[in-house]
């Protein structure tokens, strides 16, 4: 007996495989179209991250160089504070940024938050200490439209809101003295002590005379005037004396003197940062300073006593404040007052045109023991910032200039990691931000 055998037809097993493909096919579109909402809103967030931290480094940079500009006077957290936020709003107005200028509305304050401190390590806050000098701006939480960022919120795994965050600290660097004037004071290597606040036996403050006329007592020795040879002659004394050269030394290296008075040069070079131009020079290439007050009447200098004068009485200085006979002068600090309120732009007497301190020049500190006759190599004991107190009165041989001992400009030849912990040539740059004392680094800047 034969038996019969029923076969399926060959046409069913293909239908039951569409149905599964149809499946697998589904799933991978789904993932495909979740990997592109990955990718959609992963690059949004990037691309904005990277424009809050350049927005964010721009403010901390431009708070920083206001609070450079204004240290040390009423209101001047306040004023780096103004600076760093409105530079935020300004990158936030640019084309790109209509997001984040969306983000920021009327409340750039509640949207980032600006501190400071005297170190780059901190603590921050504000108004900060004092003595502050480094600025660090923050934006916690700068919130994203989310595209299709919902859809990861409802898969779980705690994602939460779509937002990225930006810090960023910036302070002064040491750089190079490579901006000196040809001039040179004579200091005193056994009286160096910072703690004291004794440099070289200069301190914060002294009236000094840093280029003597004739028939004085040279410092260095006959026939030198405090003038350096940073080149061929008068036309370098003019240009040096106006800020027209570059010139590196570094301490621990020899300068040479140069004998002679040349006084016409040095007062025409000098008197341009009081708006004063003669000898070919022009305030296109070099613009005088923001403020030019000076006292009435001029310092001079008694040889007989060793002793600058004004008025025929003797010139004193305590914490910066010069007066002579009882009476205030106008002096350094009055001057840092005014500069500060025309960087605000709230003080009257301003330059139109001026630089910011153009009347502080960078000078040598020599060690001028010993005999030092015409041309001679002097050993530089290191570099000192002086504010210019009034014009170079050219009368005959006599151009005598005078300054007032601001701070020492060490400098390190390079800007470079390590923030500035001396007075000198400085610039301002970004730093590192950390989050504690304990030096720990920020991923966020």
């Amino acid at each position: 007996m034969m038996s019969t055998r029923i076969q399926q037809p060959l046409s069913a097993f293909p239908r039951q495989q569409r149905g599964a493909m149809l499946v697998l096919v589904v799933i991978a579109l789904a993932s495909m179209l979740l990997m592109g909402a990955l990718a959609l809103d992963g690059g949004h967030m990037l691309v904005n991250k990277s424009r809050l931290q350049n927005a964010v480094d721009a403010a901390a940079l431009s708070g920083a160089k206001t609070l450079s500009t204004v240290m040390g006077t009423t209101g001047a957290a306040t004023l780096a504070q103004t600076a760093a936020l409105n530079t935020l709003t300004l990158n936030a107005s640019a084309s790109g940024n209509q997001e984040l200028a969306t983000a920021i509305g009327n409340n750039v304050g509640g949207f980032a938050t600006v501190e400071l401190a005297s170190t780059v390590y901190g603590p921050f806050s504000f108004p900060g200490p004092a003595n502050a000098s480094y600025v660090r701006v923050t934006v916690t939480n700068y919130s994203l439209a989310g595209f299709f960022w919902g859809v990861f919120q409802t898969l779980g795994n705690g994602v939460g809101n779509k937002f990225v965050s930006a810090v960023a600290t910036a302070g002064p660097s040491p750089a190079s003295p490579c901006d000196l004037t040809p001039l040179m004071v004579c200091g005193d290597p056994t009286k160096n002590n910072p703690a004291t606040g004794m440099f070289w036996g200069f301190q914060f403050g002294d009236a000094q005379v840093l280029k003597t006329a004739a028939g004085n007592s040279s410092p260095i020795g006959p026939g030198n005037f405090q003038l350096l040879d940073f080149g061929s002659g008068g036309s370098t004394v003019r240009q040096g004396l106006a800020g027209g050269i570059t010139q590196c030394n570094s301490v621990g290296s020899n300068v040479q003197t140069k004998p002679g008075n040349t006084v016409g040069p040095a007062s025409q070079g000098l008197n341009t940062r009081f708006n004063q131009y003669s000898g070919g020079l022009s305030a296109a290439n070099y613009p005088p300073d923001l403020v030019i007050t000076t006292n009435s009447k001029s310092f001079t200098y008694d040889d007989t006593l060793a002793q600058i004068q004004y008025n025929n009485q003797a010139v004193t200085s305590s914490s910066g404040n010069l007066s002579a006979g009882g009476s205030a002068l106008y002096d350094y600090n009055n001057w840092v007052q005014e500069s500060a309120n025309c960087v605000a732009g709230g003080g009257g007497g301003c330059q139109s045109g001026g630089a910011f301190e153009r009347r502080i020049i960078k000078i040598v500190i020599g060690d001028c023991s010993g005999k030092n006759d015409g041309a001679s190599s002097i050993p530089v004991l290191g570099f000192a910032c002086y504010f210019v107190l009034q014009p170079a009165s050219q009368k005959g041989n006599e151009a005598q200039i005078f300054g007032q001992f601001e701070k020492v400009c060490e400098g390190d030849n390079v800007p470079g990691p390590n923030p500035a912990n001396t007075t000198g040539p400085q610039i301002i740059q970004l730093y590192k931000t950390y989050i504690d004392n304990s030096q720990t680094p920020s991923t966020d800047s």
